[in-house]
């Protein structure tokens, strides 16, 4: 296989438990660079475990997964390789610091320790503002900020470490509709422009059809990895109970009933 053809992702017969309970079972499943990805499934089915062990913050009890070829642990000391979205980026919404200086955590991997931001870092805070369109914003406190753009710096912080591969982990919790809607755009733009492999934990149904390239679905196992338009039967496995077919915009999708 041609290097520039080799998966970003491979999973192979990955098995996850937390205090004895199965959370991930046998797990197969192989990513190619430059897609966008939804994985969806119910509460406790596991996807943000799954994003855990991609990331190298937990080790499966079996099975391997190879991320850009390596071992996801060894990644974590890699900077321009990952970027990372957590479902609460900040446990206090009040943290008393501005846009910019959060924007400026996403190159820490790349400052060091113990060492000053230089002018490359500033750059980088400064270009990674302007993709989300916050750059004017730059001096404001965090905490002064909506919903949706709070959520556009902290895409930002994650592009700040110049990433291939960027994680999101539900990035829509708390938007109300038409913010929803600009945020995905501008995370398919940003997908396309940077030529990123795009991963996301998403509830959201209502989208997937719009802004995904493939869908895993995952209920503790996986039950499917497929594009589009999704299957009904996958769906209802996945979640246990009918699904009916709406459409959003030109494109069918599914929602649960």
């Amino acid at each position: 296989m041609d290097a520039a053809a080799e998966p970003i992702i491979s999973v192979s017969h990955l098995s996850v438990q937390i205090e004895r309970r199965p959370v991930l079972s046998d797990i197969n499943l192989v990513i190619e660079p430059h897609r966008f990805e939804m994985v969806i499934g119910p509460n406790g089915a596991g996807k943000t475990t799954l994003l855990r062990i991609i990331l190298g913050l937990m080790r499966p009890q079996s099975g391997s997964v190879r991320v850009f070829g390596l071992d996801p642990r060894r990644l974590r000391h890699r900077g321009r390789l990952l970027g990372y979205v957590p479902q609460r980026p900040l446990a206090d919404p009040k943290f008393p610091a501005t846009v910019g200086a959060v924007v400026l955590m996403g190159r820490y991997g790349q400052i060091g320790l113990f060492r000053r931001p230089g002018a490359e870092d500033r750059a980088a805070v400064r270009l990674a503002l302007t993709r989300v369109g916050l750059l004017d914003l730059i001096d404001r406190p965090i905490g002064s900020l909506s919903g949706g753009q709070s959520q556009r710096v902290f895409i930002a912080r994650a592009l700040c470490a110049e990433p291939k591969l960027l994680l999101l982990d539900e990035p829509s919790i708390g938007l109300d509709e038409g913010a929803r809607e600009q945020f995905y755009e501008l995370l398919r733009r940003l997908q396309h422009d940077l030529e990123l492999t795009v991963i996301m934990v998403t509830h959201d149904l209502s989208v997937v059809s719009l802004h995904t390239d493939r869908v895993v679905c995952l209920n503790r196992r996986l039950i499917a990895h497929q594009g589009l338009p999704l299957q009904a039967h996958a769906l209802e496995d996945c979640y246990g109970c009918q699904v009916e077919a709406l459409f959003h915009g030109h494109v069918p999708h599914r929602v649960v009933n």
